[in-house]
């Protein structure tokens, strides 16, 4: 009886310890842009995919870093995101109308993916 109490009080703390572990994956890639509108825009972009924690993009290499639980996310949700809000990435390339309506600051050279 004293074996059946002691693992039901601690059967909620091991499942609690286990959720504690999050399992959580960095990625980068290349997202084309030119200046902090674009940064916030991009970043935006990419918070905006359920399971994305953290989204970091840096101006002068155009990289894109993330911390993301890949349970949740996938990483090609937040290239469609990046690429739905004006901006080329690494693996997908935005509509003419997206890319258009951002500012005429945030206009870059297109490449060919």
């Amino acid at each position: 009886m004293k074996k059946i109490l002691i693992i039901l009080l601690l059967l909620p703390l091991t499942m609690a310890a286990q959720e504690d572990q999050k399992k959580v994956t960095k990625a980068q890639f290349t997202v084309d842009g030119n200046c902090k509108m674009c940064k916030k825009t991009i970043e935006k972009a990419a918070l905006s995919v359920k399971g994305v924690e953290m989204a970091s993009w840096d101006v002068p290499s155009n990289q894109l870093s993330l911390v993301y639980d890949p349970n949740k996310a996938e990483l090609d949700a937040v290239h469609m995101a990046v690429a739905k809000s004006g901006y080329d990435t690494s693996e997908m390339k935005a509509k003419e109308k997206d890319y258009e309506a951002l500012p005429n600051c945030c206009h870059y050279d297109r490449k060919e993916l």
